[in-house]
């Protein structure tokens, strides 16, 4: 699923080398992360979101989007992708900007209160309040065990796709049998000069849906698919010419001159882990009148966190983020009364929200 289809919320990448000037950016797009867009529009607070993975939802939508939920109030069984669904139509009304694909990398104090945030692609950011909701941490996506691969990486081989017209009129070799790896085949197969989809046996983790459309293509000869595993990349100076295929029927040369490996992806604290928090076992230790970490303007949600008591539920997070926003909102707008409201009652609210 490619970010601009989800539920109409804007999906850009920003201006490399132009700071992003917003009220917010919130690190993670799992479901606290989005519902704390949510609750930081309430209060007219714009958010830019940024996450690692290329599409919205977290773990709930990478790794388990098929697996029932049943401890979100009022859904007595709902799916980690159909949660991440309706939570993005629920944020639809406050046109939050996602920045798939990014890791935030540095952070560093600027002066009147604000933060200048940096991907690792260089989008730059300067915000007032800096919202954590980043998990367990970053995911990092497991490397193929292929030699000299590391030359490739960033020229030829990528984890993520970032621009789907980077891969036009392109050889795409992707491998993997989730997912992510059954996403990119459909999306990148219309672009693609040719696409090969590479996996160790013929049975696939990803949506019957999803596998139904990719043995279509496979039939009507639209693309290719082989069984087998990966053992060698050819090509010189990053650029990548062919990969080997070994099957039950021998070894392939295919001509490939982009990778997409899927090979899961692993949990890392990340860069967050060098902002100065005061961690506590690769934790940010927070308040809980307001979430906010040791260091002013910079809160943690979810996971990421721990305080007394803390318990590691989506609920949870929720909950936190609602006494997030309105300790952010007095540093967004510093002196201005908070009026506590109601969506319930409150005119205002509903006129933001569309259904008055």
């Amino acid at each position: 699923m490619s970010a601009e289809g989800s539920a109409g919320a804007l999906s850009v990448n920003g201006s490399v080398g132009v700071p992003i000037e917003t009220d917010a950016v919130i690190i993670g797009a799992g479901p606290v992360g989005l519902f704390a867009v949510f609750e930081l529009g309430l209060l007219d607070i714009k958010a830019h979101v940024v996450d690692i993975l290329d599409k919205p939802g977290g773990q709930c939508a990478e790794l388990y989007p098929e697996k029932p939920i049943y401890d979100i109030p009022g859904l007595p069984v709902v799916t980690g992708q159909e949660l991440t669904d309706r939570l993005m139509q629920q944020i639809k009304p406050f046109a939050p900007t996602f920045h798939l694909g990014q890791r935030i990398d540095a952070l560093e104090r600027l002066g009147g209160g604000r933060f200048r945030l940096v991907t690792d692609a260089g989008t730059q950011f300067a915000t007032k309040v800096v919202v954590v909701a980043a998990g367990g941490g970053s995911f990092t996506p497991k490397r193929p065990p292929l030699a000299g691969i590391e030359a490739f990486e960033g020229k030829s081989v990528f984890y993520a796709v970032r621009r789907m017209e980077d891969f036009r009129g392109k050889e795409v070799l992707i491998v993997g049998g989730g997912d992510s790896a059954l996403d990119w085949v459909l999306n990148l197969q219309p672009v693609a000069n040719r696409l090969t989809l590479v996996h160790r046996r013929d049975e696939f983790r990803g949506a019957p849906h999803s596998v139904e459309k990719m043995r279509a293509l496979v039939a009507d000869k639209r693309m290719d698919l082989r069984i087998g595993q990966v053992t060698a990349l050819h090509g010189d100076n990053g650029v990548l010419t062919a990969a080997t295929v070994r099957a039950k029927e021998g070894e392939q040369r295919i001509a490939c001159n982009r990778l997409l490996p899927f090979f899961g992806l692993t949990m890392k604290l990340g860069p967050v882990a060098h902002w100065g928090l005061n961690l506590d076992a690769n934790l940010i230790p927070v308040d809980t009148a307001k979430f906010q970490s040791s260091e002013e303007g910079i809160f943690a949600v979810g996971d990421i966190n721990t305080y007394p008591g803390k318990l590691k539920l989506i609920l949870s997070g929720f909950h936190e983020t609602a006494l997030m926003a309105q300790a952010a909102y007095r540093i967004v707008y510093p002196g201005k009364k908070l009026l506590f409201q109601y969506t319930t009652s409150s005119s205002s609210l509903q006129r933001k929200l569309g259904v008055s």
